[in-house]
């Protein structure tokens, strides 16, 4: 007997298309990083470039690595070399990351945050405010101290600033002054202006002010009689409250010396003795 074939023919296979290697997509685009981002990285990525790191290499890949470095292949092997001053700078950015690192660990919770919580909202703001608020909080403070005070001592009739003032001159009773002295209406005395009086003070004690005991000379025109320019030496030994900066307050002895007693009020010029 005859055998017969009752398969019949093989059925013909399809073709199997494969993509060439230099097509295949070995590396799936990483999505894009802020800058915050590559400087202070998430820890996700610190994970899984960890778990890259520890991962061993499998067949593929050493196959793969065989491929490439097969000195039979006839494709021309192009390598970058990338100047010193580029091979600097990430070998200085991995070492400050280590550092970083090791200071303050990715890993750990500070009061319950992340690091990244950490440097924007704990040390980045209290950076600033030492480093940028107080400096200039101190700087503007001292400006405008110095602004306010340097005119006012400048304009005031004090004995640093010589020079011959103008003021209204008036007359009182005097008793226990300011500076702890019993004067007397027939003394030649003055009282000058709490303005002066008080800027000069050094203290709580006014029998210890400067102005205590200085001479000042008072000169009006006695238009009065015609007499001319009349003059009197006289000594500070009271604050007058109800006179201006370049006003005095005199004993009667010495107003009417200068003007009748019944003018109650004239203009005379004054400057400080010694």
């Amino acid at each position: 007997m005859t055998d017969h074939n009752e398969d019949g023919p093989p059925a013909a296979t399809s073709p199997v298309y494969q993509l060439p290697e230099w097509e295949t997509i070995t590396h799936p685009p990483k999505p894009r990083q802020s800058l915050l981002g590559r400087i202070l990285p998430s820890r996700a990525t610190e994970d899984e470039s960890v778990a890259m790191s520890a991962r061993p290499s499998t067949t593929a890949e050493l196959d793969r690595g065989k491929e490439t470095s097969d000195p039979a292949s006839t494709l021309p092997l192009h390598t970058t070399t990338a100047p010193e001053n580029g091979a600097t700078r990430p070998t200085l950015f991995a070492s400050l990351q280590r550092s970083l690192d090791s200071a303050i660990p990715p890993h750990r919770t500070y009061l319950g945050r992340s690091r990244r919580f950490l440097f924007l909202y704990i040390l980045l703001p209290a950076a600033v405010f030492v480093f940028v608020v107080i400096p200039l909080a101190i700087g503007l403070g001292v400006g405008l101290s110095r602004r306010h005070s340097a005119p006012e001592n400048q304009n005031l009739p004090l004995p640093s600033n010589h020079g011959i003032f103008t003021g209204e001159l008036t007359y009182y009773e005097p008793a226990l002054g300011a500076c702890g002295i019993q004067s007397s209406s027939s003394e030649d005395i003055v009282s000058v202006s709490h303005v002066i009086f008080d800027s000069a003070s050094e203290g709580s004690d006014p029998n210890t002010n400067p102005l205590c005991g200085m001479t000042i000379r008072v000169t009006r025109d006695y238009v009065e009689t015609g007499a001319g320019n009349r003059s009197v030496d006289v000594t500070v030994v009271d604050r007058c409250v109800g006179c201006g900066a370049t006003d005095l307050d005199l004993s009667i002895a010495v107003f009417t010396r200068l003007a009748p007693q019944d003018s109650g009020r004239v203009v005379g010029s004054w400057a400080w003795l010694g």
